[in-house]
């Protein structure tokens, strides 16, 4: 007579949070409470403010939840695994082969959306938007969403990160193009009137102390930029002279040790005015903007 055995009890949602919030810790995840809450309602369909109303979680899913937990353990993105990224009041697609937008850069997206509001009310026409190094759509997308009026349009050189762009930019109106930088846009010179950018910044010296989600699975091109992390924000400066009307505006992200060294390069080419630095919600340096004046 085989001898009976008592069903396994389901795993309850805080006892697998709190196995994963330690591996997902030991591994040098930053947030490793909000990444296993967030997994743990990504293989559930839930958002993570309704965890709290699942009991038990199924062996089919708690085995898939391990698997993700294993994945971001390794340090591969938490929105490779869940496929999305939320980025102001826009959600996006992104993966392999795009960088993941940063909470810090809707800070710099909200200024690209103040001031093609500025140019709506003070004008009384449309704003002309140019998002340069576009990535995944998101600050051209988040502009199209909140200033519906505004014409924007976005380049992308990274054929990878254009293809998600895309996705995330389909039907939103937006004008996108597979381009450099460097030479976009011709056919707008001397009409734009907002020019906003997230170039890649980072100093080659720095490779190290890339974080593993960042170094090992962004592409490289939206990321370094040169021996000191400036040489995307020159061609910046030069090209958003000529794309914009006088008195238009540009702005761009840059790393916090670069407070001072990036709003120097739109000083020293004579073209600007009112070049200012602003700081993120942590008190660090993260984008410069300016005025053409000639």
């Amino acid at each position: 007579m085989s001898e009976s055995r008592t069903p396994r009890t389901p795993p309850t949602p805080r006892a697998l949070l709190t196995a994963a919030t330690r591996r997902l810790a030991a591994a040098g995840v930053s947030s490793p409470e909000h990444d296993a809450a967030e997994l743990l309602a990504h293989v559930h369909g839930v958002e993570r403010k309704d965890l709290f109303r699942v009991d038990t979680v199924p062996s089919e899913l708690a085995e898939r939840f391990d698997r993700l937990v294993e994945r971001r353990s390794a340090r591969e993105p938490l929105q490779h695994l869940t496929g999305a990224a939320y980025f102001r009041h826009v959600e996006l697609d992104v993966g392999p082969g795009v960088f993941v937008p940063r909470p810090e850069t809707e800070l710099l997206a909200g200024w690209a959306i103040d001031a093609a509001l500025a140019v709506a009310s003070s004008a009384g026409r449309a704003p002309v938007v140019v998002d340069l190094c576009t990535g995944s759509g998101a600050i051209a997308k988040a502009v199209a969403h909140e200033v519906p009026d505004a014409v924007v349009h976005a380049v992308e050189l990274d054929e990878s990160a254009h293809h998600w762009a895309e996705r995330n930019l389909a039907g939103t109106g937006v004008d996108l193009r597979h381009g450099d930088m460097a030479d976009a846009f011709d056919d707008l010179l001397g009409t734009v009137d907002v020019v906003v950018c997230n170039p890649p910044y980072i100093p080659l010296e720095a490779w190290e102390s890339v974080a593993p989600e960042a170094r090992d699975h962004d592409p490289h091109l939206a990321l370094f930029s040169g021996d000191d992390g400036l040489v995307a924000m020159r061609v910046l400066a030069d090209h958003a002279a000529v794309l914009l009307r006088l008195g238009g505006v540009v702005g761009a992200e840059h790393a916090d040790a670069q407070g001072e060294s990036a709003p120097a390069v739109f000083r020293a080419t004579g073209r600007w005015t009112e070049v200012a630095d602003h700081r993120d919600l942590a008190g660090r340096p993260r984008f410069t903007t300016a005025r053409l004046a000639r």
